[in-house]
């Protein structure tokens, strides 16, 4: 599929969805989304700025919930006309769907609503490209019926059905654990549709923390590093200069310092995978 510009796909090169969690400042978007903009010029990289104006999914009531709406998309507008990076934002509720997909270039649906048959197909009436997030809940053979919805929601709108991806981000392993079993990307790519890895929601201990989720983001390069080797479209990581002080989840966000030597191996072991014959059949 065709996705700002370039072709994305599990065989073609990797492309990027990277930012803060949460839209903390205009002023903090703004000093990201332009180091986002600089990596992607320099390493010749589709990279499209994510962060969320509202997170409705939180552990505690006193836990940062973004700046709303309004503000939000006020911040995503400002960031992509000065950086000209595309911008990416999900949407909780099905009233959120039109305003957001009249200011964001990309829509996002939560992992925890994947089953929400209301929001993909609101979602999917749109004429944004969506990146459907795999619920921690859920086998990765049954997201072929979450995109069958949007397709269905897609094609009755008279409307393209080549604009959704999934994106795996862990699966729950008793309490407050993610993990990650690579074969799901392969069983999800079975599907046609490009494949996403959020590497930092994986390494997330939802919960761990009393009144917040922890995280481990050590493991961050790892697990893109696996899920690369496997040959996946597109990375999901969130960033942040200081993560130890985000306003959410900031256990599991990669430093923004690092994301150019992390990236610059990982466009190398992509273009190593990828130039592998497809007609393999242990080829994924």
């Amino acid at each position: 599929m065709e996705l700002f510009g370039r072709e994305v796909g599990n065989s073609r090169p990797l492309f990027l969805i990277a930012g803060p969690c949460v839209l903390e400042s205009e002023a903090l978007a703004l000093e990201i989304a332009e180091e986002l903009a600089a990596i992607a010029r320099r390493l010749d990289l589709l990279v499209i700025f994510k962060a969320s104006f509202d997170k409705a999914n939180r552990t505690s009531t006193s836990s940062f919930r973004g700046p709303g709406l309004d503000a939000g998309l006020s911040m995503l507008a400002k960031v992509r006309a000065e950086t000209g990076l595309p911008v990416l934002t999900d949407v909780h509720e099905t009233w959120q769907v039109d305003p957001v997909a009249e200011v964001a270039d990309m829509l996002q649906t939560p992992a925890f609503l994947a089953r929400q048959t209301d929001l993909i197909e609101a979602v999917a009436r749109t004429r944004r490209p969506v990146n459907i997030k795999k619920a921690q809940f859920m086998a990765p053979g049954d997201m072929g019926q979450v995109l069958d919805k949007a397709v269905r929601a897609a094609q009755s709108a008279g409307q393209s059905s080549d604009r959704f991806l999934l994106c795996e981000r862990g699966t729950s392993f008793g309490y407050q654990n993610l993990v990650n079993d690579m074969r799901g990307l392969a069983v999800m790519a079975e599907t046609g549709a490009p494949i996403v890895f959020d590497a930092t929601h994986s390494v997330q201990l939802p919960g761990s923390a009393g009144n917040r989720s922890g995280g481990d983001r050590r493991f961050v390069p790892l697990l893109s590093r696996a899920a690369v080797a496997v040959g996946v479209a597109g990375l999901f990581l969130e960033t942040h200069p200081d993560p130890d002080r985000a306003l959410s989840d900031g256990p599991n966000a990669f430093p923004l310092s690092g994301l150019p030597a992390l990236l610059e191996r990982l466009q190398g072991l992509d273009a190593t995978v990828k130039t592998r014959r497809l007609d393999d059949p242990y080829f994924i």
